[in-house]
């Protein structure tokens, strides 16, 4: 059925050379209701947009079977007790370096906390349209965001899903730049998830060798923001994507995500759901990390199905400075990991530069890594 709704696509575009996808996708932009606009107009067949060429790779029908599953951390007691520390330690180690992602319990921040932040963003996307619409917004001098899409002109196909993001450091939005449906969980989440952040990072310094202080006093960590998704029920998810194949340009992501499931890691070839375990959150490596430590700790590939089920929420922490003042410290692999055996893989860059490259490619797919090799 997939193959055959692929096949169709491919025949229909060739047949009708006067399909505008410019004037398609400036006509969604100036909605300014995303995807769940469309959902609420009552469209049962989706935009030609959002179709992705290779719908079979997509499609909620193919779960993946393997018998695989992400490695799974817990943090209690580590920090009175030194050989359960020893025990993270080692399995943070070998996650970073195998997968590139971990699901992280007990890590300090309650269940109410992480259900009301998910509660809060799920209001926010389905409050009155007026009062969403409001937000949307592509810009960059603006510290809270809605909009679908971040590279919806770049990008081959749209993904079926709307965000809000918010960008919480050096200065933190004033309470009425916020979105007073969730304007008190924003805060109270982001405080706690940015203390957790720190904490992890002490963690990976540890499991590097380091001494614990060191990625926490790099000036390119230091900078926070949530990217929050939402992904509505899809009428034709064998023809779209939640969010595309990628991988992250920060140093670290923190995810929350609630119980619907869809979101898949690339490992040996092959895709493995991250099922999720409720209180948890899923840590992952991102392309800045990767670089820094030659490879030792890897950004992998990672991407979310659409459904005909949902909505799914998911609510993203970003641990990278991006900013065009700051963005320009030169970074490379870090000298106390190279050795004989162990020479740099990357040459110096700055962060401008490969976040430049990362952001003008667009989710193409491919990683924002290749062209720093040496």
């Amino acid at each position: 059925m997939v193959t055959t709704a692929t096949n169709e696509l491919e025949l229909e575009t060739d047949k009708d050379s006067t399909y505008d996808r410019i004037a398609e996708v400036k006509a969604f932009e100036e909605t300014k209701l995303g995807v769940k606009g469309l959902l609420d107009s009552g469209v049962t067949k989706i935009p030609r947009m959002f179709h992705h060429a290779k719908g079979e790779e997509h499609t909620e029908n193919k779960p993946s079977d393997s018998k695989l599953s992400v490695p799974i951390i817990d943090l209690k007691d580590i920090d009175t007790n030194s050989s359960l520390r020893a025990e993270a330690l080692d399995k943070i180690r070998g996650a970073c370096k195998e997968w590139g992602f971990f699901q992280l319990v007990n890590h300090g921040i309650g269940v109410e906390v992480l259900d009301e932040m998910i509660r809060g963003i799920r209001m926010f996307h389905e409050q009155d349209a007026e009062v969403r619409k409001s937000f949307y917004t592509r810009d960059i001098n603006k510290k809270v965001r809605y909009f679908s899409n971040g590279s919806l002109f770049k990008d081959p196909a749209a993904n079926w899903r709307d965000s809000l993001t918010f960008f919480l450091t050096p200065d933190f939005p004033s309470p009425e730049e916020l979105p007073a449906v969730c304007r008190d969980i924003v805060i109270e989440y982001s405080k706690k998830v940015r203390a957790l952040g720190f904490r992890i990072f002490e963690l990976f310094s540890e499991a590097l060798g380091l001494h614990p202080s060191y990625l926490n006093e790099l000036d390119s960590i230091y900078r926070q923001y949530l990217l929050c998704h939402y992904y509505p029920p899809c009428p034709e998810p064998e023809l779209t994507m939640g969010t595309s194949k990628h991988t992250d340009i920060s140093f670290m992501t923190i995810l929350l995500q609630d119980q619907m499931g869809g979101l898949q890691v690339l490992h040996e070839n092959q895709w493995i759901d991250v099922h999720p375990v409720y209180g948890s959150l899923v840590v992952n490596i991102g392309d800045l990390l990767q670089l820094i430590t030659n490879d030792m700790f890897v950004s992998v590939y990672h991407r979310v199905l659409s459904k005909h089920t949902g909505p799914r929420i998911s609510i993203a922490t970003f641990y990278a400075d991006l900013s065009a003042q700051s963005s320009t410290k030169v970074i490379g692999p870090i000298k106390e990991l190279l050795s004989e055996d162990n020479p740099p893989i990357y040459r110096d860059t700055t962060v401008k530069d490969v976040t430049a490259h990362y952001f003008e490619k667009g989710l193409d797919g491919n990683s924002s890594l290749h062209p720093f090799r040496l």
